[in-house]
C-alpha cells in the first residue's frame, strides 16, 4: 500500500533547532509517522518532549551551539552512543541578523555561516559516515525562499543560496550509495522566526497580499512535505528543494 512508504516505524531521526517553530512541528511529525526523536537545541524543550512522549516516541534532546565547531563535531556521536542508529537528519537549526548590507558586521556574517550553512554541511558529514556503512539514509536540509531571491539581508540569503548548493553536491555524491540529501523551502511562516517581521503591520500586510494562497504559513504546512522525504516514498528524489511557500516564488 502507497501510504505504508510513509511510515518511519523503527527510524532514528535527528532535529536541529527542534524545539520550536518549524522544528519542533517537524519533530513532532516525523514521530506521529513512526520514529524515534532526537533533538538538538542549546535548550531544553518541556513542550516539545511531552509531545514526542504523548504519541509514544523515544525522545532524547542534546544540548549544542552550533556556531560552535568544536560542538557540532560532538552532535552526531552523541546521538548514536544514545540512540544507537541514525537513519534521518534534518538540518533546520538557523538563525538571522538584519543589517543595511553596507554596514554588515563581519561577526554576524560569520555567525550566520556558521549555523546556517557549516553546520548542516559538518552534520551531513557525519550523519553519512553512518549512513554509507548501511546504504540508506536521509538528510534535509532547510533552505527558504531567498534560496531563490536576494532579498534584503545579504547574509541570510548568501547562507540559504549555499545550502541550495550544498544539498546538490551532496545528492551528486551519495545518490549511488542509498543517501538521499534533498531540501526544503519555507516560505514566510508564522513563527517566533519571523515574529519581528509580523510586528511591523504594513509589511505584514504587504508580504501577505504578495502570497498567492492569501496566508501566511502555520508550522503544519511544512509536515507533510517533510514526512515525504524522510520517508520511502521519496527513494528517488534526488538533490531537489521543495519549496513550501503558499506560491510565493511561483507567483
Amino acid at each position: 500500500m502507497i501510504l505504508d512508504k510513509f511510515r518511519l516505524d523503527g527510524k532514528i531521526a535527528l532535529v536541529t533547532g527542534g524545539t520550536k517553530g518549524l522544528g519542533r512541528a517537524i519533530a513532532t511529525a516525523l514521530a506521529e509517522a513512526g520514529s524515534d526523536i532526537a533533538v538538538v537545541s542549546r535548550y531544553q524543550s518541556d513542550e516539545t518532549e511531552k509531545d514526542i512522549f504523548s504519541i509514544g516516541r523515544k525522545y532524547f534532546h542534546y544540548p549544542a551551539d552550533l556556531t560552535v565547531r568544536e560542538e557540532v563535531r560532538k552532535v552526531v556521536p552523541a546521538i548514536f552512543k544514545e540512540m544507537g542508529d541514525l537513519d534521518i537528519l534534518v538540518n533546520n537549526s538557523g538563525i538571522v541578523r538584519r543589517s543595511p548590507a553596507v554596514d554588515y558586521p563581519e561577526k554576524d556574517w560569520d555567525a550566520m555561516l556558521e549555523i546556517d550553512l557549516t553546520a548542516p554541511f559538518l552534520l551531513s558529514q557525519a550523519a553519512a559516515r553512518i549512513m554509507l556503512k548501511k546504504g540508506r539514509g536521509k538528510i534535509i536540509n532547510i533552505a527558504s525562499i531567498l534560496s531563490f531571491q536576494g532579498g534584503n539581508n545579504v547574509a541570510y540569503a548568501a547562507c540559504k543560496h549555499g545550502v541550495v548548493g550544498l544539498t546538490r553536491a551532496l545528492s551528486n555524491s551519495w545518490a549511488s550509495k542509498g543517501i538521499n540529501v534533498n531540501g526544503l523551502a519555507p516560505g514566510w511562516f508564522s513563527t517566533d522566526f519571523n515574529a519581528a517581521v509580523r510586528k511591523d503591520a504594513d509589511r505584514f500586510e504587504s508580504i501577505t497580499k504578495r502570497i498567492p494562497a492569501g496566508r501566511w504559513g502555520t508550522p503544519q504546512d511544512i509536515c507533510g512535505a517533510a514526512v515525504f522525504l524522510a520517508s520511502a516514498a521519496s527513494d528517488f528524489v534526488h538533490g531537489e528543494i521543495l519549496v513550501v511557500d503558499g506560491g510565493w516564488v511561483a507567483g
